[in-house]
């Protein structure tokens, strides 16, 4: 192995750590915040742990991941500078309008379960808590939604290549929706089940 290799895989182990432990003390340091008495929560309710985030440091990434049924991606994140880590709250029964993000996405699932469905094969990857995946980001068109009649589903995002300012989370058109929607077997704006 190479002294490169090395550096660059005990630079990636450092920051997979790091977003670690930021993300827990952020979600042990803020805690839940209130809710309007007698008022409906959102369907799906970010809350922003972080600001987003630069190194310092020269920070280049190498993410390789295979889903279930899916062929091994490689992400080359030549600066993966910019970083966000965003508690989400999913209602039973929501679902996330298809989209894409900027960059990978590293999801934490620490209350519920999610269901994770790739737009190009509408598979559904399900995630009970305790377990972790990542989003490729980029041009992957996805949605999830939380399967449970009864329980929250609630997630730690760590966004990287975060935009310095814009958004994270990037919907797909109105048309494009719709057709993966029926191509998925999906109502608009629910889960393919009767939740």
């Amino acid at each position: 192995m190479t002294t490169n290799t090395r550096f660059a895989r005990a630079t990636w182990t450092a920051l997979v750590a790091g977003l670690v432990v930021l993300g827990t003390m952020a979600v042990l340091t803020l805690g839940a915040g209130p809710t309007d008495a007698g008022s409906e929560p959102d369907p799906i309710s970010p809350r922003m742990l972080t600001d987003r985030h630069e190194f310092t440091d020269d920070v280049a990434a190498q993410l390789r991941i295979k889903p279930d049924r899916r062929p091994r991606e490689v992400m080359n994140l030549r600066d993966a500078s910019n970083l966000a880590v965003v508690e989400i709250t999913v209602q039973p029964g929501a679902r996330f309008p298809w989209h894409t993000h900027p960059g990978p996405v590293l999801v934490a699932v620490t209350a519920g379960e999610l269901i994770y469905v790739y737009g190009d094969d509408c598979v559904e990857r399900p995630y009970p808590e305790g377990k972790a995946f990542v989003d490729p980001g980029g041009d992957n068109v996805h949605t999830a939604f939380n399967p449970s009649e009864d329980d929250e589903t609630v997630v730690i995002a760590t966004f990287l290549d975060a935009p310095d300012e814009g958004d994270l989370t990037v919907p797909v058109e109105q048309a494009t929706q719709e057709e993966l929607d029926q191509r998925c077997g999906m109502e608009a704006g629910s889960p393919p089940h009767d939740h």
